[in-house]
């Protein structure tokens, strides 16, 4: 009974997991042209899938707790072991481990993009402010530093 209450709460998974990896696949689009509309769109979608992604995960862990077992893979793989579905459980559990293993690789990608995209523009601010101005050649070809900070509205 109990593991198919898990079957069943892993396989609810499945679903929810894998839009949340094509959510991020078009953020990374989105990121990299700084479509803003778009992004709002899926931080939207993405914080829902992420609420209930985690209210499922709660309710597999206090499953497996309820019964003596640790809320992770050794649980799961416990009670499997105790089931005629055990390797039906384990194999939708490895499907959902590759969906959630993929979701973080490409989040941390879109975490460096958004890193990259911060500095760049952190440092194009600092030079339309005068601040941290980088130094410039003249006609001769030599250095020579600005001068001093202009504000925004005077460059």
């Amino acid at each position: 009974m109990h593991d198919m209450t898990l079957l069943q709460l892993i396989e609810d998974d499945l679903a929810p997991t894998q839009e949340l990896l094509e959510l991020l696949e078009s953020e990374t689009l989105a990121l990299h042209g700084r479509d803003m509309l778009l992004l709002e769109n899926i931080l939207a979608r993405k914080q829902s899938l992420i609420v209930l992604l985690e209210q499922q995960g709660k309710r597999r862990n206090h499953l497996l707790t309820s019964l003596g077992l640790t809320p992770d893979r050794a649980g799961v793989q416990a009670l499997a072991a105790q089931s005629s579905a055990g390797e039906v459980i384990m194999q939708q559990l490895d499907a959902l481990t590759r969906l959630m293993d993929a979701c973080q690789k490409i989040n941390e990608t879109n975490g460096r993009i958004i890193q990259v995209q911060q500095h760049a523009t952190s440092s194009q601010i600092r030079i339309l402010m005068g601040g941290d101005s980088p130094s410039l050649y003249n006609s001769r070809g030599a250095t020579s530093p600005l001068s001093k900070p202009q504000t925004l509205s005077q460059v």
